[in-house]
């Protein structure tokens, strides 16, 4: 007989906000709590964009056991967002540094693959004209934001930037200040002095070519990727 007691537990029925407080909390609880989790997770459709499935994704990824692995291989053998790309770019290694809370490594990396978008002389100097980030694909930008999305409980990524710029009347100095990329009339100094961690301030990362000025930053914003968003 198949035992369905977890299926009543809250986490099928919370907020996202709750379900990213319960899935440590179910954790502690054992293996009752594992399946449980493990169950609730299959429950979703794969292409979820619930971020406390990628928070339980990450904490499993962690967890190294033979079982654990042996689920996630089963069953979100590609992590829990779809690499899509129209340019067939790889965004698994981007997607590992992710999970694993690599937030430096993976904001190095998100630049290079900006810059693989961009093209062979991108690819070359290393970063990108601000030219260049139209012709940008839309699924490619998008598959970026929703991986720094889901691996960050929703706190990073390019549209958080955007919705945080729009609400400051698009103003970015005040965006700046907003984001922990400025104090007063003081730059954030790269890399010691950005937070590389979850207690960043929402829209912190990723930095990839910014620091260069306002016109790569503004045409990243200004791309259709985010029309749906206003």
């Amino acid at each position: 007989m198949k035992d369905i007691s977890g299926l009543n537990h809250p986490i099928y029925t919370e907020s996202e906000k709750n379900q990213l407080k319960l899935i440590p909390q179910l954790l502690e609880e054992g293996e009752a709590g594992l399946k449980t989790l493990t169950d609730w997770m299959v429950s979703l459709e794969q292409e979820s964009t619930n971020l406390a499935l990628g928070k339980a994704y990450q904490v499993l990824y962690m967890d190294k056991s033979t079982q654990t692995q042996k689920f996630l291989a089963s069953n979100f053998p590609h992590g829990v967002v779809p690499l899509d790309s129209e340019r067939n770019i790889n965004y698994q290694p981007l997607q590992e540094l992710l999970v694993q809370q690599d937030f430096q490594g993976a904001d190095v990396l998100t630049l290079e693959k900006l810059c693989e978008l961009a093209g062979t002389a991108a690819v070359e100097r290393k970063w990108i004209y601000f030219t260049e980030v139209e012709s940008f694909p839309i699924i490619d930008f998008q598959t970026l934001d929703k991986l720094w999305l889901m691996y960050s409980e929703g706190k990073f990524g390019f549209s958080v930037q955007r919705r945080m710029w729009l609400s400051v009347g698009k103003d970015f100095s005040k965006l700046w200040t907003k984001i922990g990329w400025k104090s007063g009339n003081v730059w954030t100094r790269y890399p010691k002095e950005f937070t590389w961690n979850l207690t960043a301030p929402n829209g912190h990362l990723p930095l990839s070519n910014q620091l260069r000025g306002v016109r790569v930053i503004d045409a990243i914003f200004a791309h259709p990727a985010w029309s749906t968003e206003g």
